[in-house]
């Protein structure tokens, strides 16, 4: 079963869901719940998500505004002056707009009720004139563990200070396993591009918190420009092992895909963190193999808000990578993080993606192959061939899809094609990882591997590319695995949202990447000048360095080759005397003309570390 709520509409998110679901309105909900339900008025649509966020049954009449949304179900809210009922629910959290357009068709002693008693108080609220509005509702959740030697960090900056945000406010509350609130907090945010952060052992010792793993969800007041709320989220170990991810999308999607099967004696857990103020219901989800039809229900409830940690070999005790799986996930979870034990112990953390059910394959992008060269672009890492292995599995993130016509291009850092390697035209169950140390030998140099359509083999193209990229050490216990997608890069010509611009309308042609710095731990930055079409010769980067209260402290410059990339580490690039200033700061890497992508890490002296790639304010 699919929780029948509305995420996006017309590509604008929907806030309802939200508003409904909001933790911190969840008593009066729950009030709500406990009363029968009187006929109701449903003029803005919102008919179906209520129902489904508070579970109650269909009420004995409704009443509708627009004549296209009459049905044998519901009347017209002029009926309402003939059938007289004595209560009438509004589904607004404005209602007052709505009374002035048909409150004199009602009894004088009609009792009208509405979901304004469910509002958000006032001072957590932007957009004061319009409720719903997503400002208002500038939300994320984070994974957080503070248990058996794990630690998590939080980090971000204050973006919509460039926008002229002047009064924004951090609102927190910590979930553990269960779902219980064990910790809730407000803080006020410096007017300026600061950072924030937020560490799991601050957290527990402001709190007097036992260990725990649970989630974090953080509600961001003030906010203008968008309503994005964009993190890195490191998660490490008191003896050295490190991971890295990022922020989830911060709607609950139906379909996910994109997890990997364990390899012999490895372990896979999935990590299902309800996003609601009420249970998954046993059967409720189901998980299958990649291509086979045959789905596996999770066989126990999740509780509101709760975390569930699902060990992939209890479900799918035979299947091995390079095999995946999808996640039927009936929009009760924002994207899920997923952990990697591999054989030697080493723990990475990286997310399941958004596999879309809206979209259908486009056999135009064939033709304007032509005009685009190398059209959608999925760049990576690759790291010293002599040090590390890179493997690379192509993963199909569209229900519609059933076959992807790929092939790799592998590239040094001065923008070299050192190899190919055709995949063909994979089916959509296919088991084919590409260890990409087989196309190209670098030594302790490094590169870049492109995924790419390759139109000569098959014509299935949807430009929602993706593919995951694993990193693992050939001697230590470390390895860290991210997964992305593909866009159009650094051409002047658009084909709809192509080349995706973070601010405006397409062609996005500029660069501005967040990159979290660790004031004691070796942080690197690799950045890739990937291009559809030719382009400029060189990039021409800034590497600014920021104080942790968004001052500028110091800069440096990169020139990368098109289609090269560049391997940079944060203490060498900038001096102990600025980085001793910036303490609690980050970078922000500029690039007026061109369009980069980037990956960031951490390494300690003994070889662990971490990889995952960056976002753009």
């Amino acid at each position: 079963m699919v929780l029948k709520i509305k995420t996006f509409a017309n590509q604008k998110p929907c806030s309802f869901f939200k508003a409904l679901g909001h933790p911190m309105i969840t008593p009066k909900v729950d009030t709500l719940k406990k009363a029968s339900l009187p006929p109701i008025y449903d003029p803005e649509g919102h008919l179906e998500d209520f129902l489904a966020m508070t579970n109650l049954g269909c009420p004995s009449k409704v009443y509708v505004q627009a004549v296209d949304a009459l049905s044998p179900t519901t009347a017209l809210i002029t009926d309402v002056e003939q059938d007289k009922p004595q209560k009438l629910l509004i589904l607004s959290f404005e209602p007052e707009k709505h009374l002035t357009q048909m409150g004199h068709l009602l009894i004088p002693s009609c009792e009208i009720q509405s979901l304004k008693e469910l509002r958000l108080s006032e001072d957590m609220l932007t957009d004061h004139s319009t409720y719903l509005s997503d400002l208002n509702f500038s939300t994320n959740f984070a994974f957080f563990r503070e248990e058996g030697g794990w630690h998590t960090r939080l980090k971000s900056a204050n973006c919509w200070a460039k926008y002229g945000a002047k009064e924004v406010k951090l609102w927190a509350l910590l979930f553990d396993e269960k779902g219980h609130k064990i910790a809730q907090w407000e803080e006020e945010v410096p007017p300026s591009v600061h950072s924030l952060v937020i560490d799991s052992r601050d957290v527990k010792k402001r709190f007097n918190l036992p260990d725990f793993t649970g989630q974090l969800f953080i509600h961001l007041t003030g906010t203008k420009g968008h309503s994005i709320v964009k993190y890195a989220l490191d998660t490490f170990h008191d003896v050295g092992a490190m991971s890295a991810t990022h922020d989830a999308n911060a709607w609950p999607s139906h379909y996910f895909a994109g997890l990997p099967a364990p390899r012999e004696g490895e372990k896979v857990i999935l990590w299902l963190q309800n996003s609601h103020p009420f249970p998954v219901p046993a059967q409720e989800v189901t998980l299958n193999l990649m291509g086979d039809s045959h789905a596996i229900a999770l066989d126990q409830d999740i509780p509101s808000f709760g975390t569930y940690e699902l060990d992939v070999k209890k479900y799918f005790p035979k299947a091995q990578w390079p095999q995946q799986i999808e996640l039927q996930a009936g929009h009760y979870f924002v994207r899920p993080r997923y952990e990697v034990v591999n054989t030697k112990g080493y723990r990475c953390m990286a997310h399941v993606n958004v596999e879309r059910n809206d979209l259908k394959p486009d056999f135009k992008l064939k033709e304007l192959k032509k005009v685009f060269g190398k059209g959608f672009v999925l760049p990576a890492p690759l790291l010293p061939t002599d040090s590390y292995l890179t493997s690379l599995l192509p993963t199909p993130m569209s229900r519609e899809l059933k076959f992807m016509p790929l092939q790799a291009l592998v590239y040094d850092k001065e923008g070299a094609l050192k190899g190919k390697h055709a995949f063909g035209n994979l089916p959509r169950h296919h088991q084919q990882m590409l260890l990409v140390n087989d196309v190209a030998q670098l030594g302790q140099d490094y590169g870049h591997v492109e995924l790419i359509y390759d139109f000569d083999v098959g014509d299935e193209a949807d430009g929602w590319l993706h593919a995951l990229f694993r990193y693992e050490h050939k001697t230590l216990a470390a390895q860290a695995e991210t997964s992305f997608g593909s866009h159009i890069f650094n051409t002047a010509i658009t084909y709809k949202n192509e080349p995706q611009s973070y601010k405006g309308p397409p062609p996005g042609l500029t660069t501005g990447l967040f990159l979290r710095t660790d004031d004691d731990i070796e942080t690197f930055c690799h950045l890739v000048y990937p291009t559809s079409t030719a382009w400029h010769k060189t990039s021409d980067t800034q590497l600014i360095l920021y104080s942790k209260e968004g001052s500028p402290l110091a800069e440096a410059s990169l020139k990368i080759p098109q289609s090269g990339s560049r391997f940079w580490i944060y203490q060498e690039t900038f001096s102990a005397i600025d980085r001793e200033k910036a303490r609690g700061g980050y970078v922000i890497i500029q690039d007026k003309t061109c369009r980069l992508f980037g990956y960031h890490g951490l390494r300690d002296k003994a070889g662990n570390f971490s990889l995952d790639h960056m976002f753009g304010f």
